[in-house]
């Protein structure tokens, strides 16, 4: 049985104070939840005073974003042990917004996601197609090419420990959801696809839908047989909001 895990992105959005005083609210409301797994993904400059504030709690912490390197002459990015440093067991990889603004390719995530397992992370593989690649039809060419490229080479042990999440980009903070039908197909697809590469990991390899993912619709997405779990954007950015998505209807 694969455990729902409910995931906040942040973004860039919150000081370290900020960040800080979000967490303590959501573990004080979220102290009793034991059947959803929470993850929080702050931004960098926060990840080591908010994983300070939620040790002993049900909360894991993950980054945003890796460079695959263990270390070197990269100005400006993070390796994967600096990320485990400060506390944090997951990662995100791929995200739509590092395809589109910072030329981010299926290359350059199937060598993050490598270097996160090595370093000891479990990646968030981000997959999904934009709006234009919906209305012409390829959605599943999109999405096949992704997990085919983006998840290659991985041992069977890595492929049963990776989290995937299938974000349509057409539904990330413009209000859109993809209906639950329409997120059930691809995540089907997306394990149909996953099991061809690597058999039974994909019954153990948990997909999660991210696309304005909010306390109205979760429980009707989270219904569906091959969802679980949300990667939440703006509604995870406060206690109240993302603890009702923590505890959704059942």
């Amino acid at each position: 049985m694969r455990k729902p895990l409910m995931a906040g992105n942040w973004k860039m959005n919150k000081t370290v104070a900020e960040a800080v005083s979000v967490v303590k609210a959501l573990k004080s409301s979220i102290a009793d939840v034991t059947d959803v797994e929470v993850l929080i993904c702050p931004t960098f400059t926060a990840l080591y005073a908010v994983n300070n504030e939620v040790k002993g709690s049900n909360i894991n912490i993950g980054a945003q974003n890796l460079f695959w390197e263990p270390k070197g002459a990269f100005t400006g990015e993070i390796s994967p042990t600096m990320v485990k440093d400060t506390g944090c067991s997951y990662v995100l990889i791929g995200h739509s917004e590092r395809r589109q603004y910072f030329n981010e390719t299926d290359e350059t995530v199937n060598k993050k996601t490598k270097a996160a397992l090595v370093a000891g992370l479990i990646p968030v593989i981000c997959i999904g197609e934009t709006l234009k690649e919906r209305e012409q039809n390829i959605t599943f060419k999109v999405i096949e090419k992704q997990i085919k490229e983006g998840l290659a080479g991985l041992t069977p042990q890595q492929a049963e420990t990776i989290v995937i999440a299938y974000e349509p980009v057409w539904a990330i903070g413009t209000g859109k959801t993809a209906t639950p039908d329409q997120a059930q197909e691809v995540h089907a697809f997306t394990r149909k696809v996953y099991s061809q590469m690597y058999g039974d990991a994909s019954q153990k390899v948990r997909i999660l839908y991210g696309g304005s993912v909010n306390p109205t619709n979760v429980s009707d997405l989270m219904k569906q047989p091959d969802i679980d779990g949300g990667l939440v954007g703006g509604a995870s950015l406060e206690a109240e909001s993302f603890t009702k998505l923590v505890k959704y209807s059942k």
